[in-house]
This record gives C-alpha cells, structure tokens and sequence, in this order.
C-alpha cells in the first residue's frame, strides 16, 4: 500500500476568484450606499471586512498543504508527514507488531492511531470520519496482507 492522504479542497482557484469577486462586488455596492446616506466610514469597514476574508481564505489554503503519505510493505509502515509550513516527520513502525486503531463509529473527535507498544501516531487528522474509517479498514487489510506475504501460511 502506498496512500497520499491531503486535505479536501474548498474551493479551486478559479472559484476563489469568482467567490471573492462577487464579494467584493456585494461589499463594494453595500458600502456605496452607505455613503450616499452619509455615512462614509462604512466604505473603509466593507473594505477591511474584504481583506479579513481574502485572509480567511489564505490561512486555510495555507493549511491545504499539509501531507502524509503512508506505505506499508512487509517489514514496515513508513510514515512521513510534511505539515503547512513544509516542516518534515518519519516513523517506521515494523509491520509485524502495528495495530491500526480507530473509535467507532468515527466521530470528528476519534483519531485514526497506528500503534506500536505504547507509541501511537495520529494521522489524517484533517480527514472526515466517514474517510478516516474507510481508509483504516483499506490499512488494516493492507497489513494482514504485509503479515501474510512475511509469513506465509
């Protein structure tokens, strides 16, 4: 087994653009109004309202960068996690003696763990429940299938 896990995607470029157009446009056209009535000061506000959102949004596609990639092969679980800020994590954990744990039903509080001993690691923390259950049935079969190829019956 060899899985990219990756955040979802909100929104693909060309939709943030045209989201924050029509924002911006919507604003724009609120704040204009409020002028005509004399109250100037709220075009400023529409603007910063604009440029906390623009900021929302590059806070969270900041975050879209995160990775973990997950390989299983009959000696080991390779883990290797690159976070927002490019910032690096290995773990191998040996195939032979990892566990795949995972609450269920998952609920957005339950973590996906691979443990070994008493060491466990979280990952696709930023998968949604329905995910993080799929994907730790897809690794514990990848497992049995490891254990079975290093021991055959």
């Amino acid at each position: 087994m060899d899985a990219v896990l990756t955040p979802n995607r909100s929104l693909s470029r060309q939709g943030f653009i045209i989201a924050m157009a029509a924002i911006a446009f919507t604003f724009f056209m609120t704040g204009l109004m409020f002028w005509s009535m004399g109250a100037g000061p709220i075009l400023g506000f529409m603007g910063l309202d604009i440029a906390a959102i623009w900021l929302a949004f590059h806070i969270s596609y900041k975050r879209q960068r995160e990775e973990t990639r997950v390989t299983v092969t009959a000696r080991a679980i390779h883990l290797h996690h690159k976070d927002a800020k490019g910032r690096e994590k290995h773990a191998e954990v040996p195939s032979a003696f990892a566990r795949v744990e995972l609450e269920e039903p998952a609920r957005p509080t339950s973590w996906l763990r691979i443990e070994h001993g008493k060491t466990a690691w979280i990952i696709g923390r930023f998968l949604t429940p329905t995910e993080r259950s799929s994907f730790a049935e897809a690794l514990r079969q990848a497992l049995l299938a490891a254990r079975a190829e290093r021991h055959p019956a």
